[in-house]
């Protein structure tokens, strides 16, 4: 087991630091294509009727961004947690993990979202 997050290695090539910092990442760009697209869109407001055709296109751009990184953070979360939990049962010397059957099912399951959607982000 690794000695520490950052040497995890989440699936091949992407350790548990490169996820985070992937995180940041995603974060800050976001933030600057927010910024730009609403810089761009604004120039196409005249009216309230054509705030009220763009501004839901702002708002749906914004959810499937927020949807993504939070896919990342709940796998970093888990993947935290199950580091922890093994670094706890190897210091009291009981040698097995413990992680219920749902919390195995749901560390495969958000792992296997997250796998996808940051080969979507790639």
């Amino acid at each position: 087991m690794a000695s520490n997050f950052s040497d995890i290695e989440i699936y091949e090539g992407k350790t548990f630091d490169e996820l985070l910092k992937q995180i940041h990442e995603n974060s800050n760009e976001k933030s600057l294509q927010i910024k730009i697209l609403i810089d761009k869109l604004m120039s196409f407001i005249k009216n309230p009727d054509d705030a009220n055709l763009l501004v839901p296109l702002i708002v749906e751009y914004l959810e499937v961004g927020v949807k993504n990184d939070e896919q990342l953070i709940k796998l970093a979360a888990i993947i935290q947690r199950f580091t922890k939990t093994v670094s706890s049962s190897s210091d009291d010397n009981s040698g097995g993990l413990v992680l219920s059957d749902a919390e195995r099912k749901q560390i495969i399951e958000n792992s296997k979202e997250s796998a996808k959607i940051l080969k979507m982000g790639s």
